[in-house]
């Protein structure tokens, strides 16, 4: 079932004001309820590639799992749905790509990218990341972060070294502790929640999360809320006004209407003789 009419996709990516080159890459694409979002690293424009590579293979297996398989199914050893699991072997398959590229190419040598990515189906949505780009919920009054960084810093929170407020004026807080490329395989972290009507999820990179607060994050979200598009040139700009300092990219899926998975004729007709 295409939610094309069901969610409102806007996504909008800025180099910044210090960097050279935006290596950065964003999907969306509302009908397939997908958003993809990475954030590349590496030397002079493979952040670029690694990014570039990790979105496309991400939307291109999704798009072709979803067209042929079964997605009623769920996975008796994982418990996930048979979405989420579409979507973490895409994530796998990446790291898999760029690993190769990155050891077969010399000028994409040392090359990495984080990714977070949403994909909703039968009012849920999987959420999968690798790394410190984010994810967060916006309903209302109500804002929160899902995805927790794979950092360094993430695990000093974790440990009681620092608490949120020092985390977030700390000076070193780019320093990944997992990211796609780097090793041959990847941990990918990923959990399925609920998706009510009128809620916003947004994705970004850590160039927007570093220059903004959560708090003001929301307060922006909760001001432009009726122009998606108005919200992410907002929070482009304020990341560009508190100083630019790494690419910027956010992703955003307003959630307009309900989208319960349509049920097999097979199984319509079994209940109606049951």
């Amino acid at each position: 079932m295409g939610l094309k009419n069901k969610l409102r996709v806007v996504g909008l990516t800025d180099t910044g004001k210090v960097r050279e080159h935006n290596e950065d890459t964003i999907a969306g694409d509302a009908d397939l309820g997908l958003l993809v979002l990475a954030d590349g690293m590496g030397g002079y424009k493979a952040g670029e590639v690694a990014s570039g590579l990790a979105v496309k293979t991400i939307v291109t297996m999704v798009r072709e799992h979803l067209n042929r398989e079964n997605l009623q199914s769920v996975d008796a050893g994982s418990g996930l749905s048979r979405t989420s699991i579409i979507l973490r072997d895409a994530i796998h398959r990446a790291n898999k790509i760029i690993y190769q590229t990155a050891h077969t190419q010399a000028q994409c040598e040392g090359m990495g990218t984080t990714v977070v990515a949403a994909l909703f189906f039968n009012n849920r949505v999987t959420i999968a990341h690798v790394g410190d780009s984010r994810l967060y919920r916006a309903h209302g009054a109500k804002f929160e972060r899902i995805t927790m960084d794979h950092s360094l810093l993430q695990e000093l929170v974790d440990r009681g070294l620092y608490s949120a407020e020092e985390a977030q004026r700390a000076a070193n807080k780019n320093y990944v502790t997992r990211a796609l490329g780097v090793e041959p395989s990847v941990d990918v972290e990923i959990r399925e929640i609920p998706v009510e009507k009128g809620q916003i999820f947004m994705l970004c990179s850590d160039g927007l999360s570093d220059m903004i607060e959560d708090d003001d994050i929301h307060l922006t979200i909760n001001t432009f809320s009726d122009n998606l598009d108005t919200v992410a040139k907002q929070l482009i700009q304020l990341a560009n006004d508190n100083g630019g300092r790494d690419n910027i990219s956010v992703l955003m899926a307003h959630v307009v209407d309900a989208f319960p998975a349509r049920q097999k004729v097979l199984d319509k007709i079994r209940k109606w003789f049951s």
